[in-house]
């Protein structure tokens, strides 16, 4: 029945002979790995760097290999370093040392990577995302813009009352006066100048309209170039160019609104009222006409107060977001927009940080080689040619011992030397008889 330290010994010696399989490519792997990260690197860095020419080429080179050998050297460093490691502050140290290492990495290697692997994405997606801002920016310009133009009825339903009330005038039914007389006059005054802004107002309706539609198509062009076949760069130009005269004609779209022209006009309606000469034929109808003029300027007053707070209202509406947009490189979106490129991002770092996972696994089958080697004789761990060589090494060390002369014993100070003893014979050596002994003196042999 084998004991539990042979089997131990077993699984080392089983785990060794793997371990020195795979450490025969192992570097290979690791410098294939460093090479495509270095080739990604170099995508990605490219669209970093402005100008055109042999430079540009040359620093995006320079940088990934630079990057490749920092890769390949660190992740060597690891993987001889680590499973060598034995007890726990050594490990802590070179782990906390492999976490400082993989940030260095995906710092200046895997971001790049990403952007390389879903940088037109990226940008793409920033296209997408400017278009949308600046659609709802001009769909709420323009809801504002129509809410002001609604003050139109407010300013034309206020008219026809003063309009109405001149008509009773003529007719005689407030003054008692039938007839165009003062309180006519200021009333038909009135009725004037809101059907003048009433006017201007309906004046802008096919601006807004026409704004509106214009900034639609301008809307339907930027959507188009998000999805456009070709280099997003040269798409990103137009767009950009697009984006400048949407935004302009949100501004103009903002400024069509009449609802401050309201605001204004309704407190100058009060305030700026013409009195005519009374024209009454005796004193009792001039007091009837002032009594009815009074009357009428506070139904003026009160129809002032609520056509100024109609066009409050308007004004009151929170404006839409100022929407901009700005260029980005295709690095830059990545970062930006990186929970929408996931996958691209996970690809990029694993790429980097995959050998982490074979430092990890070497170095727990090294655990697990030293465990099983634990408790076990030294004639249970050593191999045929650790054996061959120790006794090779034994027999040389007797050689040596029975060659050397046997050292001369002195006397007391001035004492002649004692008489030389023939050394005796060196006593036989007693023969071996492990198998392996006999299989090596046979070896050592001179054939005949």
């Amino acid at each position: 029945m084998s004991r539990p330290t042979d089997r131990g010994t077993r699984m080392a010696r089983e785990l060794e002979g793997h371990l020195g399989w795979l450490d025969s490519f192992t570097g290979a792997a690791l410098g294939v790995l460093a090479v495509a990260s270095g080739i990604y690197t170099y995508l990605g860095v490219s669209t970093l760097l402005d100008g055109d020419g042999a430079m540009k080429a040359f620093a995006a080179i320079a940088y990934s290999i630079a990057v490749s050998t920092g890769i390949f050297v660190f992740w060597s460093y690891m993987m001889r370093l680590f499973p060598a490691m034995r007890t726990a502050k050594s490990r802590t140290g070179l782990l906390g040392a492999m976490g400082l290492g993989s940030l260095a990495i995906i710092a200046m290697s895997s971001w790049l990577n990403a952007a390389a692997l879903a940088g037109a994405a990226a940008v793409e997606q920033h296209l997408a995302v400017t278009v949308q801002s600046y659609q709802g920016t001009l769909e709420r310009t323009n809801e504002i813009a129509i809410s002001a133009q609604g003050l139109e009825r407010d300013v034309a339903r206020v008219r026809q009352s003063f309009e109405d009330l001149s008509e009773q005038e003529a007719a005689g039914t407030l003054s008692g006066m039938a007839g165009r007389g003062a309180v006519f006059r200021v009333l038909r005054q009135k009725s004037a100048e809101l059907a003048g802004l009433e006017t201007q107002i309906a004046s802008q309706a096919p601006l807004v309209t026409s704004a509106f539609a214009e900034g639609n198509a301008l809307l339907s062009r930027m959507r188009a170039l998000t999805v456009e076949p070709g280099p997003v760069e040269a798409r990103s130009v137009e767009f950009s160019e697009q984006a400048v005269q949407l935004a302009g004609l949100i501004t103009q779209l903002r400024q069509l609104s009449v609802a401050p022209l309201v605001q204004r006009a309704a407190q100058d309606l009060a305030a700026s009222v013409v009195l005519p000469e009374l024209d009454g034929r005796t004193a009792e109808d001039r007091n009837d006409q002032s009594a009815t003029i009074s009357s009428v300027l506070e139904v003026l007053q009160q129809r002032a107060e609520t056509l100024e707070r109609a066009a409050a209202e308007v004004i009151a509406i929170p404006p839409p977001p100022e929407s901009t947009y700005t260029p980005i490189s295709a690095a830059d979106a990545v970062i930006l927009y990186a929970r929408n490129f996931i996958p691209s991002w996970a690809g990029a770092i694993a790429i980097d940080l995959l050998p982490g996972v074979l430092v990890l696994i070497v170095a727990i089958t090294q655990g697990l080689i030293r465990e099983g080697r634990e408790g076990a004789a030294i004639e249970d761990t050593m191999t045929i040619a650790e054996l061959r060589a120790a006794l090779h090494a034994a027999r040389d060390v007797d050689r040596a011992y029975f060659a050397s002369p046997p050292p001369t014993p002195f006397g007391p100070a001035g004492a002649a030397p004692p008489d030389p003893v023939p050394p005796s014979a060196p006593p036989a050596a007693e023969p071996v008889s492990s198998p392996l002994a006999s299989e090596t003196d046979t070896e050592d042999k001179p054939s005949s």
